[in-house]
């Protein structure tokens, strides 16, 4: 049973709209990027609509290779029997009554064809619904890693300004001892005043991200986030040569997926248009009842005669148009594809190898320079600008590590969409 105190507080976050996650001791997603993948894949609509959609098109496939259904005629004849009755509909007491059990049935093949057809169009739902999720999980990927970009970019903020708070203590115990100008201790109370800007803009774009990322998990826009923990690990460079991913871009691409079932299908649709040439046929019996006993047995056959060869030869050309469209479209999505697959991958390797070079030389470059210049200004070897300059250039260098970290990661996240799968 429920807690009288518990169900209280929970009646009145629901009446005021103030989120339950907390309340009810799940934690808040976020934490990782296969956090709000989990979360997207079970509620994010317009994946679930294509995924819906693609098992629509799975169940036209049966219907697609059925036959017509049959169509009963009954003719009553003669039904008022030379003007010696009043007219009635009553079998046993008209002339005759025929009974004609009709059944279309179409060409040979015609079919299997429209049921190959509907089979391919259901690939191709397939396809887009896979190519749905692809792009949605890029989206989400690129989300995360700009939202770790911000949160880690608002820690590094807050430690400089924290520096400079020291900083600027240290220019004012210089000042009051005559050993340094007011100057240095105004440019440190300037640099803490651009620094606390800095930190609203990054909230600020901290919570545009949470509301875009909190969107495509089907999340309330202000519901709360929890800290991004860590980034995934980059592959290694040996899994990301182009050859071998080109391979299967080729085979497990959705879009390429996609417009290859779309161009048998277009294949499949000529083939069928090309037996339209022939005729259809409806076969029937039909016994012929006369007042209460069935006396006579008639066989039918009836079909359409192709006689209109003009119309059918636009149709012709028109399924001939259609899949050489099919094809152009096809070749175009895999140039398309492969192009931003090498783009991507240089871009990856180009982000990896920068962000190495920060990590290992720039960025302890930067700190040795830094302390030196604080030295030499508690000494009085330098000016506080330089000391500024110093400070700046290992935050330059930190933020560009962050920003490359993230931008790696936006890289593998196109990559892993282009191939339909994690890496």
């Amino acid at each position: 049973m429920q807690h009288p105190l518990r169900a209280c507080v929970l009646a009145i976050a629901l009446a005021t709209g103030v989120p339950t996650l907390a309340l009810s001791g799940e934690p808040a997603p976020g934490g990782s990027v296969e956090s709000l993948l989990a979360l997207a894949k079970e509620r994010n609509p317009e994946y679930a609509s294509m995924h819906h959609e693609a098992q629509a098109a799975d169940e036209r496939i049966a219907a697609a290779g059925a036959l017509p259904d049959p169509k009963l005629r009954v003719e009553l004849e003669d039904i008022t029997m030379g003007g010696e009755q009043n007219p009635t509909l009553l079998p046993n007491r008209v002339g005759s009554t025929r009974y004609t059990l009709m059944q279309d049935l179409p060409w040979f093949g015609k079919r299997d064809l429209k049921r190959d057809i509907a089979a391919l169009e259901a690939e191709g739902a397939k396809g887009r619904a896979l190519g749905t999720w692809s792009d949605l999980s890029s989206r989400i990927k690129s989300g995360y890693a700009q939202f770790y970009y911000l949160h880690q970019s608002e820690r590094l903020t807050k430690e400089i300004l924290d520096l400079m708070t020291r900083l600027e203590k240290i220019a004012q115990v210089r000042y009051a001892g005559g050993l340094a100008a007011q100057q240095d201790v105004i440019r440190a109370q300037v640099e803490q005043t651009n620094l606390k800007n800095e930190l609203i803009a990054l909230e600020n774009e901290r919570f545009q991200t949470q509301a875009r990322l909190n969107a495509l998990v089907a999340r309330p826009a202000s519901a709360p986030l929890a800290e991004p923990e860590r980034l995934r690990p980059l592959p290694a460079p040996v899994k990301l040569d182009y050859a071998a991913l080109e391979d299967r871009v080729r085979g497990r691409n959705p879009q390429l997926f996609s417009e290859d079932a779309r161009l048998k299908a277009a294949e499949k649709t000529r083939e069928l248009i090309y037996k339209n040439r022939y005729p259809d046929f409806t076969v029937g019996i039909a016994p012929v009842q006369y007042r209460s006993a069935i006396k006579e047995w008639m066989l039918m056959v009836e079909l359409n005669i192709p006689l209109q060869q003009s119309s059918r030869r636009s149709q012709e050309r028109e399924a001939e148009a259609m899949l050489s469209a099919a094809r152009a479209r096809k070749d175009s999505a895999t140039n398309q594809v492969l192009s931003d697959l090498s783009e991507n991958l240089s871009g990856l390797d180009a982000a990896r190898r920068t962000e190495m070079a920060i990590a290992n030389s720039l960025l302890p470059q930067a700190e040795i320079t830094f302390k030196a210049a604080l030295a030499s200004y508690e000494n009085g070897k330098v000016d506080f600008a330089t000391l500024l300059d110093a400070q700046r250039q290992i935050r330059q260098a930190k933020q560009n590590q962050i920003k490359l970290q993230a931008q790696g990661q936006a890289r593998l996240a196109d990559i892993e969409r282009l191939l339909g799968e994690d890496l």
